[in-house]
């Protein structure tokens, strides 16, 4: 970029004065002096800019793809540990379910065997009270009344109450069983519920993980195969630009050496000039879908761009899209950008 000093010093007027503004200036190579060559200029120069823009939406779409991509790939990782996780809570309720079916098992068995004891237990009980119903067994009333004396009395007594033990054990034991058998089979029931509720949750908690899993994997393919068409698109485009350059390089080879003079300053009253003298060939706004944040000017290849106003080179640099860029500081927060110059150069 070239500045003249003199020239700095001239201010144009801009609408928004009072906001940073940023001047994106188009230096158009091949496009010719003179009128003859003005109009195929403008048309390559149209082409170019549409190719950029359709360029940086590639580059947009892509930063976002890109961006999802990488976002889904860190879902993926964080289900992939959460299935991870489940998959050793499974081991570990694996375990538990052996333990409770083991448990269901034995208690299984021992209601197996409390079932034999209870009906044996039942079935001494009937032969006690058949006995009982056969022999006439007094009382313990009858027994006083019939004894031959004291003695007698307290040896029929001993022997009426053990019969009365005996009974009562045998009716005790049959109780016992059956309460312990009833316990048993609520203990088989409650057992086979818990594995049956655990078995189910586990299976349920997986199969979604699994699912999601398998559906953010499917969209991230989608994602990079779409990305991969971009970047594709991206290449033809940069391409496209690059054959544009050629034809504009080949008019400017036939009107001249492509050596031209800075042209007159235009300014204001408000302290900016333009930096070239040249037609405005697409103003501040949007077009095509997005925002356009500069103003393209159409000037010949090797015309030197004065900047807008005297200020600080802040940035230099080959930038993308817009080529060979230039930023002044103009102070208060307002600066100035320059893009596709063809070379960076300066006076001071």
């Amino acid at each position: 970029m070239s500045e003249r000093p003199t020239q700095l010093r001239r201010i144009w007027p801009l609408n928004a004065v009072l906001v940073p503004v940023l001047v994106f200036l188009v230096v158009v190579v091949g496009v010719g002096a003179f009128s003859a060559a003005r109009a195929p200029g403008q048309a390559l120069q149209e082409r170019l800019s549409v190719t950029e823009d359709k360029l940086a939406e590639a580059e947009q779409k892509e930063g976002v793809l890109t961006t999802d991509i990488s976002a889904a790939s860190e879902r993926i990782s964080t289900l992939q540990v959460e299935v991870a996780d489940l998959r050793n809570k499974e081991a570990v309720a694996a375990a538990e379910l052996a333990a409770k079916q083991k448990e269901l098992d034995d208690a299984r068995a021992r209601l197996v065997e409390l079932r034999a004891r209870l009906q044996q237990a039942v079935k001494v009980l009937e032969n006690r009270l058949v006995a009982i119903y056969k022999s006439s067994e007094p009382d313990l009333l009858t027994v006083v009344l019939e004894s031959d004396g004291f003695d007698d009395v307290l040896e029929r007594t001993e022997y009426v109450e053990r019969l009365e033990d005996q009974d009562s054990s045998i009716v005790g034991r049959v109780r016992e069983l059956r309460n312990e058998m009833q316990e048993t089979v609520q203990t088989v029931r409650t057992a086979r519920d818990e594995i049956a509720r655990r078995e189910a949750e586990l299976e349920r908690t997986r199969t979604g993980l699994e699912a999601r899993t398998a559906e953010l994997a499917s969209a991230r393919a989608e994602q990079r195969e779409t990305l991969g068409a971009i970047r594709i698109h991206k290449e033809e485009l940069e391409g496209d630009l690059s054959e544009i350059s050629k034809q504009i390089e080949k008019q400017l080879a036939e009107i001249g050496d492509g050596t031209l003079p800075a042209g007159p300053i235009r300014g204001g009253s408000s302290g900016f000039i333009w930096p070239v003298d040249g037609p405005l060939t697409s103003g501040f706004g949007f077009r095509w879908g997005r925002m356009h944040e500069g103003i393209d000017v159409s000037a010949p290849s090797g015309t030197p761009i004065r900047a807008a106003k005297s200020g600080e080179i802040v940035l230099a640099a080959y930038s993308g899209g817009y080529g060979n860029y230039t930023c002044i500081s103009h102070g208060g927060g307002l600066s100035t950008c320059y893009a596709h110059q063809t070379s960076f150069a300066r006076t001071s």
